[in-house]
């Protein structure tokens, strides 16, 4: 099944383009499935080309010489991910897995950077999303190096709450957490339990209710 051009006006990179340059994008992308748990591509292995989600959600990870994983970013439908490779020449910087059944989009690496040059509305879609990406990383490290594993805890919960943003939302597991804010799952469990007897949420079997909206982002 063919990418819709529709789809890709949502997209970033392309939302000033004219629906003839779309189309002529449209006929470069190759449609991927995947199931849960499943391995797109693995950091330090050669760049194929950027990824956009269609459906489902991929989280993008390091991983340390001892196994530990901490997650970038969760990307969930019309997000793109490995786009860095793609411009600079390098390996994949990291790696991505289908967190459940998931279809993607691809531009080969070598089609994309032809689109940059036939174009500069890409070039320029392409700065902001790097400016978006750095921003993001950005806030990772301020997460990671200042705030409390419960106030990391507290945000990552906000984000991924049910109706908030586009789409429907990936429920995360505990461990799923806690490499998201860089802590073991142990820790995550005890922080929820605190968040809970604080009255800011309610766990409901793997349900995660937040009652307080305004305390927890207090928190944050």
């Amino acid at each position: 099944m063919s990418v819709a051009v529709d789809f890709l006006k949502t997209i970033p990179y392309f939302s000033d383009l004219s629906d003839d340059f779309l189309e002529a994008i449209r006929r470069r992308v190759i449609e991927k499935a995947y199931d849960k748990g499943d391995i797109l591509f693995l950091e330090h292995d050669a760049c194929d080309g950027i990824y956009f989600v269609k459906a489902g959600h991929v989280k993008v990870y390091k991983t340390s010489m001892d196994g530990k994983e901490q997650v970038l970013k969760v990307m969930a439908r019309g997000d793109s991910f490995n786009d860095v490779p793609v411009f600079d020449g390098g390996p994949n910087p990291a790696s991505a897995e289908a967190m459940e059944p998931t279809t993607v989009y691809i531009i080969p690496k070598r089609d994309l950077l032809a689109l940059v040059q036939e174009n500069p509305a890409v070039a320029m879609g392409v700065i902001k999303v790097f400016g978006s990406r750095l921003r993001h990383l950005t806030m990772l490290v301020e997460d990671l190096s200042f705030r409390h594993v419960t106030s990391r805890l507290a945000k990552v919960l906000l984000e991924h709450a049910e109706g908030r943003g586009e789409g429907p939302k990936h429920r995360l597991t505990q461990q799923e957490m806690a490499s998201m804010i860089g802590t073991a799952r142990e820790v995550v469990g005890r922080s929820l339990k605190s968040l809970e007897e604080q009255g800011m949420i309610k766990i409901d079997g793997r349900r995660i209710v937040i009652v307080d909206r305004r305390k927890l982002a207090e928190m944050v």
